[in-house]
């Protein structure tokens, strides 16, 4: 959420840095409804006021007929008071609706562009495979294998379903494992287990909701909400609380499975596992002073980097311009490894900045350690990595030319001892 006097003070730099955005947001309405509400709170208080002053001089006057007449225009008083205050609801809970619409500003490091063409690749790394022979996709590789079943996973649950099995369902397993132990034991975060359902408010404060309602499942009798990522209820673990300084930073990493209806990728990249409606993912949160984000923005990055490094994927680091941004990141890059089958890039981490946009909308602030007023903290999130697009990677880049995948080395120790994945086969080999 944007401070509000921030977009009165700064209305038409908001309107610029929206425009950027390749969006709208009722910045207008805002500052009406704005101005209505702090009318309305200037003729309360100028009410109550001139109420305080004559109750006191009341009890003074001992004409009773004067006395009577002065108790009479304050019962008037009263009366109006109570009107402007039965005006005054609606307007503050159309104007907090309104708040909860408008995106967070970019900043001001975000190169400027209207869509996704405009992305800035900041650097590549490793080196593309080559192979003697051409290589597959992983919806052939994991047939073949045994290790994918496209068709009973649309047979218990519809499209963009599927299952794991054998070795597929324990290297998605180690995979996970070995991320969380490299994020806990090198990179110095504390794991947690989140509640895969969360109420209503968590959403608000990490900003799926209002505007991404559609693309959430929920449970309608309870209110309790599928998560789309790890981020909601980790970073909710702090809402409407103050933290002390010396608390921060705060790192945490979660698994989680994920749940999204895809409504907006409907029609796209319909084969294969790389767009589903429950996928697995492995989630960074942080939680920082304002002045340290965005060098904790990097260390972030270079974190889920150090993912890529050890699975040995070549990867490239983008920036997201202004007009790919998300809905509630300040500024965000995206880390994309290169699967030979399917011969694309696949995004399999966002690392963003919030700032204190997500800190807002949650309440969550820290107490400064000289004892001044609390402030926001600012928040960061990004995939350490997200499973399906891995997996893609792994087993298009890993393939031999009979169709087996080498299991990555780091990965070994979690697979039993693993090394080749071969047709029809969970043993050691």
């Amino acid at each position: 959420m944007i401070d509000l006097a921030y977009i009165r003070e700064h209305a038409q730099e908001v309107k610029r840095a929206i425009e950027t955005l390749n969006t709208t947001a009722p910045i207008d309405e805002i500052l009406e409804l704005d101005e209505r509400r702090r009318a309305i709170l200037r003729d309360v208080e100028a009410l109550r006021a001139e109420r305080n002053r004559v109750s006191k001089e009341i009890p003074r006057i001992r004409d009773a007929q004067q006395r009577q007449t002065l108790i009479a225009e304050m019962r008037e008083v009263g009366e109006r008071i109570a009107a402007l205050e039965t005006e005054l609801g609606p307007v503050e809970e159309r104007l907090n609706q309104l708040l909860l619409e408008v995106p967070n500003l970019p900043d001001e490091s975000v190169p400027v562009g209207p869509d996704e063409s405009y992305n800035v690749v900041v650097r590549q790394e490793g080196v593309l495979p080559t192979f003697s022979f051409t290589p597959k996709p992983h919806w052939e590789l994991g047939e073949r294998l045994g290790i994918i079943d496209f068709e009973r996973g649309v047979k218990i649950s519809g499209s963009r379903f599927y299952i794991l099995r054998g070795a597929g369902a324990r290297l998605q397993r180690a995979l996970i494992a070995w991320m969380i132990d490299v994020h806990t034991q090198q990179h110095g975060y504390t794991e947690v287990y989140p509640p895969f359902m969360v109420r209503r408010e968590c959403l608000y404060g990490t900003g799926n909701l209002p505007k991404f309602g559609e693309n959430l499942y929920f449970d309608a009798e309870d209110d309790l909400w599928l998560i789309p990522t790890a981020e909601v209820p980790v970073t909710n673990m702090y809402r409407e609380e103050i933290l002390e300084e010396a608390e921060l930073p705060i790192y945490h990493v979660a698994y989680t499975a994920c749940f999204r209806r895809e409504k907006m990728s409907a029609g796209r990249d319909t084969r294969g596992i790389k767009r589903g409606h429950q996928f697995d993912k492995v989630e960074m949160v942080k939680f920082v002073k304002p002045e340290t984000s965005m060098d904790e923005l990097m260390r972030l990055i270079d974190n889920a980097e150090d993912i890529c490094r050890g699975l040995k994927l070549p990867y490239r680091v983008v920036q997201m311009c202004t007009g790919d941004l998300s809905f509630t990141a300040s500024v965000k890059y995206d880390l994309e490894v290169y699967a030979a089958g399917s011969e694309e890039w696949l995004e399999v981490s966002s690392c963003s900045n919030f700032k204190d946009f997500q800190a807002r909308r949650a309440n969550i602030r820290y107490r400064p350690a000289d004892g001044g007023r609390p402030q926001y903290v600012h928040t960061l999130n990004g995939s350490g990595l997200a499973l399906p697009r891995v997996m893609i990677a792994v087993l298009e880049n890993y393939q031999q030319e009979d169709g087996s995948i080498v299991v990555p080395e780091v990965v070994r120790p979690y697979m039993g001892g693993m090394e080749v994945i071969r047709a029809a086969t969970d043993c050691l080999t």
